[in-house]
């Protein structure tokens, strides 16, 4: 089943960690090009920036899936940093 939406991993509940890493997965739109979802990125590097981190690094992967309406992936790994 197609589902529109991005899956991420959600780090430790620990504030005390001084560089969290967090996956976010992104799908393509069902119709047409680009990710139907860059809005769960934001919404990931936002939360973040609220608990005092800021975006150190990002790389990031693809995947074509051939399954039906399986579309393409995008894996955004992200490493944010503790601001002092």
């Amino acid at each position: 089943m197609y589902e529109d939406v991005s899956t991420y991993s959600t780090a430790s509940g620990n504030n005390n960690l001084q560089y969290v890493v967090l996956q976010v997965t992104l799908k393509e739109k069902l119709f047409g090009t680009g990710s139907g979802n860059l809005t769960a990125l934001e919404n990931v590097i936002n939360q973040q920036a609220a608990k005092g981190y800021r975006l150190h690094t990002i790389s990031t992967a693809s995947a074509t899936s051939t399954g039906f309406l399986g579309g393409d992936r995008i894996q955004a790994t992200m490493v944010f940093e503790k601001i002092r």
